[in-house]
């Protein structure tokens, strides 16, 4: 069989789709054909080792669950195209071919292949892992739910960080699609703030599914109610056409500039956090390597333009998987955005605040985020209370790699000791 074609079928298997686009690679090394006709015992109750996880490329089987002999009824089960199992599941129970059959069983030796370290890594442990992989590593609840966590030292302010928000729903949705369907764009509605101590389940629906293309919407849910949702588009790269209008304005190199350990209003970096570069399963170092270019120190009162650049990459080395690239990309571009719409308006004796509504992005092309990319924003206009930015990001050869839009609620508050966040939630 085609080494492709088992590849291209595994990618659709929803039980995989979790797992490294690696891995399943090479579960497509090992798996073995097995062929069945209509009537055939795959396995039978008691009978020897079924060997391994079998995956149904074509045909149908069932499964029949007998009760005790005072129960004369059975329950039969029926299992098609993309399902698997294997006869641990089946509880001993019979699975006869309905239908011609064909499957790719996957031998028990290789079984660890379906139990990797992370949804992005198989092999790599915490210690080795990039903080923002750390960050954006799900758990896998079923096929179509993943719970992710605000691990200590991340970055948050007062509530969950509207990028991990963006970057986390992205990775689950991520693992609900075909690994050769890359995000190639997303629209996120920011609803209820979040909370940092709670765990954020996030739900995904399957939305729409052709070959080449895919599309997810994503709820996150905390304490039954949904604080965020998006949803994502996917597509099946392949060659097309090939321009860029925008150019990437000459800047200094990211080495010739000073770092710049926590940048964002309401998105800060404890004391503590500074010496600690250690990832343990509740905390994280700070993710993020960040050099502004422009060098002078202001303060949340001092007026300046609507627009703002900086160098930034992921700390550590991350995974080729493009997908995860793709979901980091999203997760920084939150970083210094809507403020950037209260520029202009900063003065003394007012504290301006900002609570992000709706976030949009576009991938034009693949990039690693844990090399330096350059982030251009800008904020056009300001008003009826609402700010909006916009934001490019490119790579240093100048390709435009990403390109984002948010909308805000931007109001000035007139007491510079009441906490932004507090008094920004209770006018909402």
């Amino acid at each position: 069989m085609d080494s492709e074609a088992v590849i291209e079928f595994l990618g659709d298997v929803p039980a995989l789709q979790r797992l490294p686009s690696s891995s399943i690679r090479k579960i497509a090394q090992h798996v073995i054909v097995k062929h069945h006709n209509s009537g055939d015992y795959v396995f039978k109750e008691e009978g020897e080792s079924g060997g391994g996880t079998y995956f149904i490329w074509e045909g149908v089987v069932e499964v029949s669950s007998q009760f005790p002999e005072s129960n004369h009824d059975s329950q039969v089960f029926e299992w098609k195209k993309f399902d698997y199992f294997t006869q641990s599941e089946c509880g001993g129970q019979d699975v006869i071919a309905l239908t011609k059959l064909t499957c790719l069983m996957l031998p028990y030796k290789y079984s660890d292949l379906m139990n990797p370290k992370s949804i992005w890594s198989a092999d790599m442990s915490l210690e080795t892992w990039a903080p923002v992989e750390h960050i954006l590593s799900l758990d896998p609840l079923d096929v179509n739910a993943f719970r992710g966590v605000t691990l200590k030292g991340a970055p948050k302010s007062a509530k969950v960080y509207g990028g991990q928000f963006m970057g986390q729903a992205l990775a689950a949705a991520s693992k609900t699609v075909h690994f050769l369907k890359i995000l190639h764009s997303f629209h996120a509605h920011f609803l209820l703030p979040g909370d940092v101590n709670v765990p954020i389940i996030y739900e995904v629906d399957r939305v729409h599914d052709v070959r080449n293309l895919a599309t997810r919407r994503v709820n996150a849910v905390q304490k039954e109610r949904i604080v965020f949702f998006l949803i994502a588009s996917f597509h099946r790269g392949e060659e097309g056409f090939d321009h860029q209008e925008p150019i990437m304005p000459s800047v200094p190199d990211p080495e010739e500039l000073l770092p710049k350990n926590g940048l964002e209003e309401g998105v800060k970096l404890s004391r503590h956090q500074l010496g600690s570069q250690v990832s343990t399963p509740t905390f994280v170092p700070w993710p993020t390597e960040i050099r502004p270019l422009d060098p002078n120190i202001y303060t949340r009162h001092t007026t300046r333009p609507a627009s703002v650049s900086y160098w930034l990459r992921a700390k550590g080395r991350l995974p080729d998987d493009q997908a995860l690239h793709r979901c980091v990309g999203a997760y920084y571009s939150d970083l210094l955005f809507i403020q950037i719409s209260l520029n202009p308006h900063r003065r003394e004796g007012m504290l301006p605040s900002s609570i992000s509504l709706d976030h949009s992005m576009w991938f034009h092309r693949d990039f690693r985020a844990d090399e330096w990319l350059l982030y251009v924003i800008d904020s056009p206009t300001a008003y009826n209370a609402r700010g909006f930015s916009r934001g490019q990001m490119f790579n240093r050869k100048g390709e435009l790699v990403l390109s984002a839009m948010q909308v805000g609620v931007v109001r000035k508050i007139i007491n510079t000791q009441s906490s932004i966040f507090a008094t920004t939630a209770s006018k909402l």
